[in-house]
């Protein structure tokens, strides 16, 4: 199993949960976050005054898949996201050991 940890922009959220759903994706974390990438923020301007925004709104998705889906929700996540801007996101995949679905007691893929 992989667990898929991607960084998105806010605005694009349905968007590649509509796409996920539609390639078999049956559930998945959503946060909303903020950080900071190579952009390290923007300034903005707030009744005349200018200001330094250092962290950028983001939404994190983080979902578990089995091995032979992870590629393909991969892709999708990127081409879903992306908008061809600076701070479009971050995709990282990590191996998971174990799953336990905590209402039935049902173990890893099982559990997903």
């Amino acid at each position: 199993m992989k667990q898929i940890i991607a960084t998105i922009k806010p605005f694009k959220l349905d968007e590649v949960r509509e796409a996920l759903t539609e390639i078999g994706l049956r559930g998945m974390m959503v946060t909303e976050i903020k950080g900071f990438g190579s952009q390290s923020g923007h300034t903005e301007i707030y009744r005349g005054a200018e200001y330094q925004v250092n962290f950028v709104p983001k939404i994190k998705l983080e979902l578990v898949v089995p091995d032979d889906q992870a590629e393909e929700m991969v892709e999708t996540i990127a081409r879903s996201a992306q908008t061809g801007k600076i701070g479009d996101g971050k995709i990282f995949v990590l191996d998971v050991d174990q799953a336990v679905r905590v209402r039935t007691g049902e173990m890893n893929e099982d559990a997903l």
